[in-house]
């Protein structure tokens, strides 16, 4: 399974982040900088019809330099997405040898990445490209091969010990990846004869664990190089990722998330949404499953919501008479649910990946969204009326004191979308208008999180770090395929294979659903929406519905044995073995399959909010 590093299990917290104190006043720095200049950018506009010259343009860069720093922190975190395959390999020298030949392939990879930056960065200098200020604008780019450059070096200091030594580990580790960057350099003279033994080894390395971004970063490299062509193409395409303007709004809802999920709004929630559905049949499932969505709109599909969640909702199904089993699976589905919400990041990454609009896509995801929340609603009360759960009297007082006390929690993503979707900011703007708006409430409303902010926000950076490697690799590899005209050749094949929209529908739900449980989502979208979004226009089908159809599959696959990140995260969070929970969440599993399937082969669901709203 594609996954971020092991979250805690056992209790609701995230696990730390290991950022030293210079990198920690930076990110907050960054991240200060990113919530405050978009908002007086959105402000500035609409007083004097003019915002800060070039403000944004800093934030794409703070974007890219809070990007590359967290990075770093995950590597000192072990946080990277990349196949958990060491979990399933006994203790011993089995596991001992997948980590080691992961850390090294992994600091050799970055550390040919770093000198690869470092030519096209020395490229840009002598361009005349300038910051407002008179900044030069390759100053600001240096961040990504210093930081790949430490990368390297925190992965070789990673190393386990060898043979109890752990300065024997630390060596070998050197010594290798000094030895694998020596062949790649002679590498560039040697044509296609060093290509596939080097793509066999990055495989190998990526099946034992290394992180995606390495194995993409590697393959992309020795593409290009087997071609004739520089390496620095990969970083090239890397450095544009400053020129999108969604971008930055990935780290100010993850910072929004992260706030949320670290204060007290998860037992304010759960009050709030107990008080308004528990006197209704079924009604404590009912509070599960709309907290949980609510939730996973700012967390989206990084299993933030069954942690932050799963000690106060768990527990209270199993108060009310819930079968154990049933609860089980309710939780563990409900992790996902609201993935098609605004401001969920699946969806704006998605958009920014396959060019198309973050509105339209969650306009087109409403009806879809609201569907399988409502399936899976129907079977909750129905095992709850059968279960003779008990059903509270309803107390108008206490609703309304639970819903007062919530109200800030509940208006937090209210007042993103009603400022994104009223044309009043943009998307980069909402968001930072978002995540100032947590931070405001956390510290000086609720006052949940208090000194811990400073952890929260490396936290927060240490996903953003782990995704826009990610996607700043993807780009370099993309650009291969795209010049070795393989999206053609796809498009050719699909052509030959597939005579019908209905039938390539049908194969590409069966391709997401297990990409979907394999792949963590926002990797899945980085490496997929690309090659999936020409198909898609082959066959005629409206890329926004191809867009909801996409990401719900991937929302379907968290719950698909036997590594669906839902079933992984509950496994660890409730201590129950995965075969156990793969039949609780089967009757779920079961359930979102057919909403799925009526929301792949009912466009209407998704095209008609789209033109009825933009009339």
């Amino acid at each position: 399974m594609i996954e971020l590093a092991p979250h805690a299990s056992g209790e609701s917290e995230l696990t730390p982040a290991k950022a030293t104190r210079f990198e920690m006043a930076v990110i907050l720095l960054l991240s200060a900088a990113m919530i405050v200049l978009p908002c007086l950018e959105m402000i500035l506009r609409r007083v004097r019809g003019s915002g800060i010259p070039g403000g944004f343009v800093y934030v794409q860069h703070a974007t890219l330099w809070l990007g590359f720093l967290g990075a770093l922190i995950a590597t000192a975190s072990n946080k990277h997405l990349g196949l958990a395959t060491t979990s399933f390999l006994p203790e011993g020298a089995a596991r001992n040898f997948a980590v080691i030949y992961g850390h090294v392939l992994s600091a050799a990879v970055t550390l040919i990445f770093a000198y690869a930056s470092a030519q096209t960065v020395w490229a840009n200098h002598e361009g005349d490209s300038m910051l407002a200020g008179g900044i030069p604008e390759w100053w600001s780019q240096c961040i990504v091969p210093v930081s790949l450059l430490l990368v390297s070096l925190r992965f070789m200091w990673g190393t386990p010990p060898m043979f109890g030594k752990v300065w024997l580990g630390r060596l070998l580790a050197l010594l290798a990846t000094l030895a694998t960057a020596a062949a790649c350099y002679a590498f560039r003279e040697s044509g296609h004869s060093l290509l596939w033994p080097g793509v066999i080894l990055v495989g190998v390395g990526f099946l034992l664990g290394a992180p995606v971004f390495v194995a993409m970063s590697g393959i992309a490299m020795l593409l290009f190089a087997g071609e004739g062509s520089p390496i620095a193409s990969v970083p090239t395409e890397t450095l544009r990722l400053v020129q999108n303007p969604t971008l930055p709004a990935i780290p100010l809802l993850t910072l929004a998330g992260f706030v949320m999920a670290s204060g007290g709004a998860s037992a304010r929630l759960v009050r709030a949404y107990k008080g308004l559905f528990g006197w209704l049949p079924g009604g404590v499932s009912l509070m599960v499953i709309s907290v949980c969505a609510l939730f996973t709109t700012f967390t989206g599909g990084s299993g933030v919501t069954i942690l932050a969640l799963g000690g106060l909702v768990y527990p209270a199904l199993v108060k009310d008479k819930y079968p154990e089993g049933f609860s089980l699976g309710l939780v563990t589905a409900s992790g996902s649910l609201g993935l098609l919400f605004p401001p969920s990041l699946p969806v704006i990454l998605y958009g920014a990946v396959a060019s198309v609009g973050a509105e339209k896509l969650y306009l087109g995801g409403l009806v879809p969204g609201i569907l399988l929340i409502v399936m899976v609603a129907a079977w909750s009360i129905r095992t709850g009326v059968k279960a003779k759960a008990p059903r509270q009297k309803f107390e108008r007082g206490e609703m309304l004191r639970a819903m007062w006390a919530a109200k800030w929690d509940i208006g937090l993503p209210l007042v993103v979308v009603a400022v994104f979707s009223s044309g009043f900011a943009t998307i980069a703007e909402a968001a930072a208008l978002g995540a100032a708006y947590a931070v405001v409430i956390e510290l000086f409303v609720f006052r949940d999180v208090g000194r811990e902010m400073p952890k929260v926000m490396v936290q927060s950076a240490t996903l953003v770090g782990a995704v826009v490697i990610l996607l700043g690799v993807a780009l370099g590899l993309f650009s291969y395929l795209v010049d070795a005209q393989i999206p053609d050749a796809l498009v050719d094949w699909v052509k030959s294979h597939f005579h019908s929209q209905w039938t390539f529908l049908l194969a590409l739900n069966g391709l997401l659903l297990v990409i979907g449980s394999i792949f963590e989502i926002y990797a899945s979208i980085i490496v997929l929406a690309p090659l999936v979004a020409p198909l898609g226009a082959l066959f005629n089908i409206d890329p926004v519905h191809l867009g909801v159809v996409f990401l719900a599959n991937l929302e379907l696959g968290f719950l698909f044995p036997p590594m669906g990140l839902n079933l992984l995260l509950s496994s660890a969070r409730f201590n129950k073995p995965l075969p156990y929970l793969y039949r609780q969440s089967l009757p779920f599993l079961l359930i979102m399959a057919i909403g799925v399937l009526l929301i792949t082969y009912v466009p209407a669901m998704t095209t008609g909010v789209v033109h009825l709203l933009q009339k």
